[in-house]
Formats: C-alpha cells, structure tokens, sequence
C-alpha cells in the first residue's frame, strides 16, 4: 500500500442498500429500503469507521433508498461530512459521475459517492488504472447492494482524475462484513 501523501485523493464508492419492491405502484425514485437494506447499512457504517474512511465530502443521490442508506450509516457521516444531494445521480452513468466528481471542492481529500447501478459498477470499471485484478474481477462479477468500491488517486485536484487512472484499494461487500459478525458471536 502507498504512503498516503497531501496530493492524493480517496473515493468511496456506495451502492445504496437493498430498496424494497413491496409497493409496486411507487415510483422507482421514491422507493425506500426493505428490512435487509435497514440492516445492512449499519454494518457498513460501522466498517467504514473501524478503516478510518470517513469522507470528507458526500455525494448522495436524491433517490429516497440512497438518502435512507446515508442516514443508516451512522452520524458520523452526516456531522463530519458535508453533503451534496444530487438529482443527477439518480441513476447516473459514469460520464455523469465523474463530471460530479470533477466540481468537488479541493478541501476535500476523501469524497464518498452514493448510488446506483448499473452506473456505479461501470463507474468503478471505468476507473480502474492499477491495484488487486482478483479483486477488481469480483467487483466487475457482480456489484451487490450496499458494496464499496475503494479508490485512490495520486493527483492534486479532482479535475485531474480520468477513466483509467484509479488504484483499486478494495471491494467490500455489506454480506461478508455480516457474515464475520456472525461468526464472531
């Protein structure tokens, strides 16, 4: 693992928990989580403050299932970090994402993204530029609700950030962080 030094960025990248299909007359935006995804992104929060990765920016989608898992996460992420609700990424596309992620604030060094797919996915797919291939494999297989893509970025700006130029740090799924805790019991 590289030194993290003052020109290097980190980006966060959330799948919004497990949304519910309960009502189907609901409009896909206003869809909220189902019991798994209220259980899930606490275990999330929860990881993310154990790795030290709690960022300094988040982008959250206006979609109610994705400002239902940044709430689960936990209080740190709604006090320490500032947020920006965006329409635009509801259901964004990684051309979308990354012009997002191109009018972050320079204060900030660790930026969270929280979204949806297929845009995240092929957002994450799309960064990749060096780091674990076995594990960027997993994350192209399949990337499950309320899963974390973990990136790092040696540059300055978030300008300077294009497809292709990411170190894939990690990929994190919300089942395995349940399954340890289980078996820990």
């Amino acid at each position: 693992m590289a030194v993290k030094t003052k020109d290097m960025k980190t980006l966060l990248l959330l799948r919004h928990a497990k949304s519910s299909w309960a009502d189907p007359g609901r409009a896909d935006h206003d869809r909220e989580l189902n019991r798994r995804g209220e259980k899930a992104a606490p275990f999330m929060g929860r990881y993310l403050r154990e790795q030290a990765l709690i960022p300094d920016l988040v982008w959250c989608s206006t979609a109610a299932r994705a400002v239902q898992t940044l709430g689960l996460l936990g209080r740190d992420f709604a006090s320490n970090a500032d947020v920006i609700y965006s329409e635009d990424l509801y259901m964004a596309g990684e051309r979308v994402l990354l012009e997002s992620l191109h009018h972050t604030h320079e204060d900030a060094n660790s930026v969270m993204f929280i979204g949806h797919n297929p845009g995240m996915e092929q957002f994450a797919q799309a960064l990749f530029g060096g780091g674990d291939e076995v594990v960027r494999d997993a994350m192209a297989r399949k990337f499950p609700t309320c899963a974390l893509a973990h990136f790092e970025f040696d540059v300055e700006n978030w300008t300077d950030i294009a497809f292709g130029t990411g170190r894939l740090i990690g990929f994190t799924k919300v089942k395995e962080l349940q399954a340890v805790k289980i078996g820990s019991e």
